[in-house]
């Protein structure tokens, strides 16, 4: 077993890999000297979105990496009235066995001016290609425009950008990953063409993956494997997992000339300010997204401001969990707990949440990390994460977890590594008799929730849990739809659960005489926990917690967090800037 283990540490990459047998509209640039093709009537289109598991060999249906054991998750979600331009006619194709000639080739020809670098690097900073190498395994063998990237990041986001366990002999995912962004200590490095690196937002990169798998007589493995990677500074998983959805496809099919279409086409864009609606030319698709005003504020459908009813259709939250699976289908064996799971997330408890594909779980981790706004992040969160990654060492090992920590994983090493983990998610689809024949066997635990440590303080609505149960078996639209309005219920409980402090805060506020006759008392007064306790015991919490003790000990707990201390801190500067700001005034 010792061995077994051993082996699975070392060498991974070859247990997961199946062998030979196994407004501001940025204008869709077409670049016309580098293709060889007529320009496209207006009348022609396609669906601007495709499934996740779009890509796919007609002849081996292939069931959404998202949700692997769903039979109905193929799905594209139809934008109704956005017409778009396709290439897929005028563009010239590559034969599957001519790919890397023509990359190597068409590269090297790729020349993108500086001050188009440093537009195009305001959204995204470049887009990597990793292909797969029989001797070291996923490679980085492209980074268009030319980005500096550490040794170390380059494994990171090759190692990231692939899965280690596959649903499918033929077809596609998309998923997302987060890594150290190693580019400060890096300053003294200038790129070919006179620009440095672009300073990171949070000391994170983020990548979003576009992994095809294909048959190639050719290959010595018999398959070809290839992921395009979106790599940016910015926390836009509802934008960015729907662009590299439609580049992903394209490239493998037209290689370098749509990927540097693609990049034109993101320089021409204009900045993106914060609370910024606007319309985002792509590849022959306009999108209409809505930027979020910081990392901490959450984009609600009730207040975007599209100016007509929000249609997920149709509109981009950009800063949202993508919503292709409906997540009420990735947490459907868990949707009683939500509400436990909430807790934990509130209280900085740390959750290894575990799927059957990056795309899973990179999915439901974002969908976790939202539902924290407005509560400042204090702490770290990998949508996927692997044995590779240059932080595992830090992030699992035998000491308890870091608080707050939120690992997506795939690879059945984490379930005995993370044993002593307090709080395990698998998500999935629960199982019933049913769905016995369609069930994909995967390693690792069970889908469902378990936790040794947590009770709930706070009820469940048991209404809306029906609701949202009854929808799991309802067409996509109404899954969509109950996702949204579990995410408003959830999202409502974190807002709801600061009404006390924001109660108790105001207390604290000097007040006008003070400010004019205190020196310098132009800033919050100290908090104090015995005071806030007798204000939550006289005024109370509009949460339904289940008793004043069971009330009590949450609120204890949650002033010892990390997160506490960050959100008070967040008070204490807009209190101090709207009282300098008066007198100044």
């Amino acid at each position: 077993m010792m061995e077994a283990t051993t082996e699975m540490e070392e060498q991974d990459i070859g247990l997961l890999y199946p062998s030979r047998s196994g407004s501001c509209t940025g204008s869709t640039e077409t670049i016309a000297s580098r293709l060889p093709s007529r320009q496209p009537s207006p009348t022609e289109s396609h669906v601007l979105i495709h499934g996740i598991g779009s890509f796919q060999d007609p002849s081996n249906p292939l069931k959404s990496p998202s949700l692997s054991n769903v039979q109905d998750t193929h799905f594209g979600l139809r934008l109704v009235g956005q017409k778009t331009v396709t290439r897929s006619r005028t563009l010239p194709h590559l034969a599957k066995s001519d790919t890397a000639l023509h990359l190597s080739s068409e590269l090297a020809g790729f020349e993108f001016e500086r001050d188009r670098t440093l537009r195009m690097s305001q959204w995204v900073l470049a887009f990597a290609i990793v292909n797969f190498d029989l001797d070291v395994g996923p490679v980085v063998c492209g980074i268009h425009p030319p980005l500096y990237l550490a040794p170390a990041e380059k494994e990171n986001i090759a190692f990231s950008s692939f899965p280690d366990s596959l649903q499918f002999e033929q077809g596609s995912e998309v998923h997302s990953f987060r890594i150290q962004d190693l580019g400060a200590s890096h300053k003294h490095i200038v790129l070919d063409h006179g620009n440095n690196r672009p300073d990171s937002i949070d000391g994170y990169l983020y990548g979003y993956s576009h992994f095809s798998q294909r048959r190639d007589n050719t290959s010595k493995r018999g398959y070809q494997q290839t992921s395009l990677v979106l790599l940016s500074h910015l926390q836009y998983p509802a934008l960015f997992t729907t662009l590299i959805m439609k580049l992903g496809p394209l490239f493998l099919t037209h290689g370098v000339p749509m990927l540097e279409t693609a990049c034109h086409n993101i320089a021409n864009w204009c900045s993106p300010s914060p609370g910024l609606t606007t319309e985002l030319g792509f590849l022959g698709s306009v999108f209409h997204v809505e930027l979020p005003i910081n990392a901490d504020i959450q984009q609600l459908t009730e207040t975007a401001s599209f100016h007509e009813k929000f249609d997920p259709t149709l509109h981009l939250l950009s800063s949202i969990a993508p919503l292709d699976p409906p997540p009420i289908s990735i947490f459907e064996a868990s949707l009683s707990h939500l509400w436990s799971i909430w807790e934990c997330l509130m209280l900085c408890e740390p959750i290894l949440v575990f799927g059957s594909s990056p795309a899973v779980t990179s999915q439901a981790v974002w969908w976790l990390r939202d539902l924290l706004r407005p509560i400042p992040l204090a702490n770290d969160f990998r949508p996927y994460f692997t044995i590779h990654d240059k932080d595992h060492a830090l992030l699992v090992n035998k000491l308890p977890p870091r608080s707050g920590l939120i690992l997506g994983v795939t690879n059945p090493f984490f379930q005995k590594s993370c044993a002593h983990w307090p709080h395990v998610l698998s998500v999935g689809l629960k199982a019933s008799p049913r769905r016995q024949g369609n069930v994909t066997i995967m390693a690792g635990p069970p889908p469902g929730w378990c936790t040794r440590t947590h009770r709930r303080y706070i009820s469940k609505d048991c209404q809306l849990l029906t609701a949202i149960e009854k929808a799991c078996h309802a067409s996509v639209q109404h899954r969509i739809q109950a996702s949204l309005d579990l995410r408003r219920h959830l999202s409502s409980r974190t807002n709801t659960m600061l009404v006390p402090l924001n109660r108790y805060l105001n207390t604290l506020i000097p007040s006008p005489t003070e400010r004019t006759t205190v020196s310098g008392c132009r800033r919050l007064k100290p908090f104090s926990t015995v005071d806030f306790f007798s204000s939550l015991k006289a005024n109370g919490s509009p949460l339904p917690f289940k008793s004043a003790t069971k009330r009590r000990e949450f609120y204890e707990r949650w002033l010892k967090t990390p997160a506490f201390g960050l959100w008070l801190t967040q008070q204490e500067e807009v209190v101090h800037r709207t009282l300098q700001d008066k007198w100044a005034g």
